[in-house]
């Protein structure tokens, strides 16, 4: 079963049914032994992703989420500095005992492939605005190419 089919849009759906599928999407796209190890490396990495997010971007992001990750997106302070990439793969790295930038690559890339799809199941359009505000190289951690160089 792929992440995509792991998540359902449906508005119908509970968030605690929601937040369940985004962990069992995470823990399967990250190969975790365990879904508290796939429920810990989302909220380290949503919590990580919320302060770089701002403006309608971040009220749209946390509408489309699960009630449970969008607390901790909007929980955040907004960052001082926008991060490269490489610099929030790091910052992720930091917050996780024991990861080495490779390994919080890992995290970061299997949390944000399946928020990106999940949320554009919900919001279509919403991730490339993320995307848009966001340094070059940010698209790669959603699974996407990054096919224009933006400033």
């Amino acid at each position: 079963m792929s992440a995509a089919t792991t998540l359902d849009p449906n508005p119908t759906t509970t968030t605690a049914t929601r937040w369940s599928r985004l962990i069992d999407g995470v823990r399967e796209s990250g190969q975790y032994p365990t879904r508290a190890e796939a429920e810990r490396v989302t909220r380290v990495v949503l919590s990580a992703l919320g302060g770089h997010v701002v403006g309608d971007e971040r009220v749209d992001l946390a509408r489309a989420l699960p009630e449970e990750a969008a607390r901790v997106v909007a929980g955040q302070i907004p960052a001082t500095r926008p991060l490269t990439a490489a610099e929030f793969v790091d910052s992720v790295a930091a917050r996780i005992p024991g990861a080495t930038p490779a390994t919080a690559r890992w995290d970061v890339s299997s949390v944000l492939s399946v928020l990106g799809e999940l949320v554009e199941e919900a919001d279509p359009g919403l991730i490339d605005r993320v995307l848009a505000q966001l340094p070059t190289g940010y698209a790669l951690l959603f699974g996407r190419a990054e096919l224009v160089r933006r400033g």
